[in-house]
């Protein structure tokens, strides 16, 4: 039981009260094996914001003084931002808002959807899910330059001379890093978990060692030290959010990944293990400076992480760090082809040519359109911005602007899907969109310095999205427009043409209606198989369809089927998998006697035009570019036929 739970990436069943009590029963030691993948493949990101978070809001574009009022101010910020954000707001409440399974904001989307009538209001929920998609691609950006480039910096504190050495080998990394994907990462996988555990546990004793010295550092867990920082300095305070905010980027990841190992052993990691660790060391960073001369403070400040290691140590600590750093920006592009996958299913991009890097787990995919572009994009930034600090002043914005879109969709769905009452319900959203959304204010002062980046990108891909989503659904409407009943075609007088031994399978969006491709083999071939499928692959707003209800099946006589496979969202769409378990069409699917006829269309721009004439080239040129069904479908190439069409939109 605990290995198959293990592979599912579910929680694992059972009520987890050991038989004998000096004994961890098979779902105790289930849920830690979970727990322990999850350190290695979720908390990268967060789990290396330690690096730059503290750092950043004394020494970034509004700097503070090191002082007891703003030293003990910022680590109570951090404390209780970490606390009111990722383990209230994610960790506790929003992982319970899973879609069969599966988190994330286009997850969290399909599962308000199904309980939102599609008026305008769920139109906005489902423009709210697309545009905090089209942020987390600006993050998965910045996230590997900056966790990268910050790590490799550490080895500047271990000699100065390395100095001219940090952006080539930061290079060089990033470069190995992106053309690793192709080969997939399953085998090195299983040496993430105890990495980052001996990070976690590295970070955690450093930054211990540093609290012992200096006890009196605890007194920040108050949090009266955060409100006489807001009540002395107003609007530095303010600006300093945008800096504290980045020891919290990675909380939509933790969301996302739910589906890989469940909220029970994500939250056992969390509460047990994560964040006990991260406030450790953050607290430490800040005990170490306290204890300082200002002299000294401002040396340190520098870059306290590794400070916090005794001089002997520190070659060590930046090595960890810096495969700690590479962990986390793997998970986040990994994370960038899992979102697109998803997007890819529910509509809202093209099919992406696809590949399968592992042939037992089924979630590990590599996307190289993704792939190359997330690598130039990250050079670019690296090149461009330099150093970690000033990526720092990029980087903040998508985060906040995506949190700020979850507390929207997280306020839908208590009061209309959960249905909370609201005297329950409106003080825990008020409570939510303060903070964040005086996060997201913060960090829109970074604009000019950097944050335009992740905005650009953002826009970019929703653009890119929302024209794809839209022209799809006008060239729909466009070839259904006076097409012939399916069932009226099926009945229909045939007898002029001859009828070959054979399948023929035609694929199409529309189930009712005759396929065009059907009637160009009728014109052009004169014949008709002895069996024809007018099949359909229907992608419904669950992650997963369990494959003995994919099928639905009407036999329309003649010789004649409408076939339509369910398959949900996370799924791969194999089509000859899938037929292989029809078994109530005739005979079975004989791929060497079956055909699959396709259709291509070439757009066509009408006199009046339902997009702006921009939008439909650029839908156009995303339609040129599409991977071809056949290999998105998982088609034999030798048993495919392709036939052209003309459709105006």
């Amino acid at each position: 039981m605990a290995d198959d739970n293990t592979k599912s990436g579910q929680e694992p069943e059972g009520d987890g009260v050991s038989q004998n009590p000096g004994k961890m029963s098979d779902h105790d030691k289930a849920v830690v094996k979970l727990a322990l993948g999850a350190v290695g493949i979720v908390f990268g990101d967060i789990g290396t914001s330690p690096l730059y978070a503290f750092r950043e809001t004394f020494v970034g574009a509004h700097q503070l003084a090191l002082d007891k009022l703003h030293i003990y101010g910022v680590v109570s910020l951090i404390f209780w931002s970490m606390t009111l954000v990722v383990a209230i707001q994610y960790v506790t409440i929003l992982m319970r808002a899973d879609n069969k399974g599966e988190g994330g904001s286009l997850a969290l989307v399909a599962l308000i959807s199904r309980s939102v009538s599609r008026n305008r209001y769920g139109a906005l929920i489902i423009l709210l899910g697309v545009f905090a998609t089209s942020l987390f691609y600006g993050d998965s950006m910045i996230t590997p330059a900056i966790s990268v480039l910050s790590a490799v910096e550490g080895l500047t504190i271990v000699n100065a001379g390395f100095q001219p050495l940090v952006l080539p080998i930061a290079l060089a990394l990033l470069v190995f890093l992106f053309v690793l994907q192709s080969r997939g990462t399953n085998k090195i996988s299983i040496l993430f978990a105890p990495i980052m555990i001996v990070y976690f546990v590295v970070i955690a004793t450093l930054g211990t060692i540093q609290i012992f010295g200096n006890p009196q550092i605890l007194l920040a867990l108050n949090p009266w030290y955060a409100v006489q920082f807001f009540l002395t300095d107003g609007w530095q305070a303010f600006l300093a959010l945008g800096s504290v905010v980045l020891a919290v980027t990675g909380s939509e990841a933790l969301y996302a990944d739910i589906g890989h190992f469940g909220r029970g052993p994500m939250r056992l990691s969390w509460f047990g293990f994560v964040m006990p660790a991260l406030l450790l060391n953050y607290f430490g960073q800040a005990a170490m400076l306290d204890s300082l001369s200002n002299a000294e403070a401002s040396e340190f400040i520098k870059s306290p992480f590794f400070l916090l290691a005794p001089e002997m140590l520190r070659l060590p600590l930046v090595l960890l760090a810096t495969v700690a750093t590479f962990i986390a920006s793997q998970a986040v592009i990994t994370g960038a082809f899992s979102i697109t996958h998803q997007a890819i299913q529910l509509g809202f991009v093209p099919r992406l040519s696809i590949k399968h890097t592992s042939a037992s787990e089924a979630g590990q995919i590599y996307i190289p359109a993704i792939n190359w572009t997330l690598m130039v994009a990250v050079l670019i930034l690296v090149l461009t911005f330099r150093d970690s600090s000033n990526l720092a002043s990029a980087y903040g914005i998508a985060v906040t602007g995506a949190m700020t879109i979850d507390t929207c969709l997280l306020a839908v769905l208590l009061l209309t899907v959960w249905k909370w009452k609201p005297w329950q319900a409106i003080p825990l959203i008020i409570v939510f969109f303060v903070v964040d959304g005086a996060y997201f204010a913060a960090n829109l002062t970074k604009v000019p310095d950097g944050g335009w980046f992740p905005l650009l990108v953002g826009a970019i891909a929703f653009t890119l999205l929302t024209t794809w989503a839209r022209g799809r659904k006008i060239m729909r409407q466009s070839m259904d427009n006076g097409v012939l009943p399916l069932e009226v075609f099926a009945k229909s007088p045939k007898n002029s043409l001859k009828r070959v031994p054979g399948t023929a399978i035609f694929m199409v969006t529309n189930p009712h209606g005759v396929p065009p491709a059907l009637l160009h083999n009728m014109k052009h071939n004169k014949v008709i198989h002895e069996r024809v499928v007018v099949l359909t692959a229907q992608i419904e707003e669950v992650p997963y369809i369990a494959p003995d209800t994919r099928c639905e099946l009407t036999d329309l006589g003649d010789g004649f089927f409408r076939l339509i496979l369910h398959f949900g969202f996370m799924q791969e769409t194999d089509i000859p998998e899938a037929l292989k378990h029809v078994d109530n069409c005739g005979l079975p699917f004989d791929m060497m006697e079956t055909s699959f006829f396709l259709s291509r269309q070439t757009l066509l721009i009408s006199d009046k035009p339902k997009m702006p004439v921009w939008r439909e080239k650029v839908f156009a040129w995303m339609l040129r570019n599409a991977a071809r069904p056949m290999e998105f479908f998982r088609l034999p190439s030798n048993r495919v036929v392709e036939l052209g069409s003309q459709v105006e939109i």
